[in-house]
């Protein structure tokens, strides 16, 4: 009887050293497990719920609806010219996905525990599936915005203080600065809760306050000149003003604002990345 061949290569698995490292061809090899923990993530949200995606229709227009109720037509906030609705609606698309971003990315360690536990694969992918599973959920939240553009433009007295035009084409461009400051502070939250579980409920607390820093509720035209320095500094709200003069031809765009605003992206990316990529060597043995 003929001899069985034996295999004449191994697998080496080792713990490379090195605390900062992007392996950009790993993360590529591993691409089709970002597509598979993107569906993951997009299909648990919608398990034993009887909307579905319809939520993230709801959701942003239940809030719009509340703010333009409480801050537009009780406090008298002004919009700066646009419909209450819009101008709201505008903020929480970018807002959302922000906040959305930075508590999911933030239980990175967490939510993935069994996973990271059982197999091997670059552990950035799992921040990163939930930026990319995020961003569907801004494509869907854009339909009720483009739904109440319509109506005010077909019916609104206030139609031509907002346009649609050659300016929307830059929008993914603010997307983008959102998702890579998220993503900075979701992966220094994930390295702190993967020691301390207090560090995520403060997050949900800390996000929440956010949203008041930053012009969402109001516009940055209207900030008092002694607090304007504080809302400049929030580095969300260059890219806020951004998206909304890109979607309504609306927006404050301060060049030292956004300038600043970059500058700090690419610290809390790099800091972020140095950080997870710490944590990750020890963070399966103690969450």
């Amino acid at each position: 009887m003929a001899e069985l061949s034996t295999p004449q290569h191994e697998v080496l698995i080792e713990n490379r050293s090195g605390w900062f490292r992007i392996e950009a061809r790993e993360l590529w090899e591993y691409r089709d497990l970002l597509v598979l923990l993107v569906r993951r993530d997009l299909l648990a949200r919608y398990q034993q719920t009887l909307l579905g995606p319809l939520w993230h229709l709801l959701q942003p227009v239940l809030t719009t609806l509340v703010f333009a109720l409480v801050f537009s037509r009780f406090a008298g906030i002004p919009t700066d010219g646009v419909p209450a609705p819009l101008f709201y609606l505008c903020g929480l698309l970018g807002w959302n996905y922000f906040a959305q971003n930075v508590v999911g990315s933030g239980g990175a360690f967490i939510n993935n525990q069994q996973l990271f536990s059982k197999v091997w694969f670059p552990r950035l992918i799992a921040p990163m599936a939930i930026v990319a599973a995020n961003l569907i959920t801004v494509a869907l939240q854009l339909v009720p915005f483009l739904a109440f553009f319509a109506y005010y433009k077909l019916f609104g007295t206030s139609a031509g203080n907002v346009h649609l035009g050659w300016s929307a084409l830059l929008a993914p461009l603010p997307l983008l600065h959102l998702a890579a400051l998220s993503l900075g502070i979701g992966l220094c939250l994930a390295a702190s809760t993967a020691r301390y579980r207090d560090a995520m409920h403060l997050t949900q607390y800390v996000v929440q306050l956010w949203l008041f820093a930053t012009p969402i509720i109001y516009p940055l035209s209207h900030v008092p000149e002694r607090w304007g320095w504080l809302i400049r500094a929030n580095p969300v709200s260059a890219p806020i003003e951004t998206l909304r003069w890109c979607l309504l031809g609306r927006g404050t765009i301060d060049p030292g604002a956004l300038g600043w605003s970059v500058g700090v992206t690419v610290v809390l990316l790099f800091a972020g990345v140095f950080a997870f990529q710490n944590a990750a060597r020890s963070a399966v043995d103690t969450v």
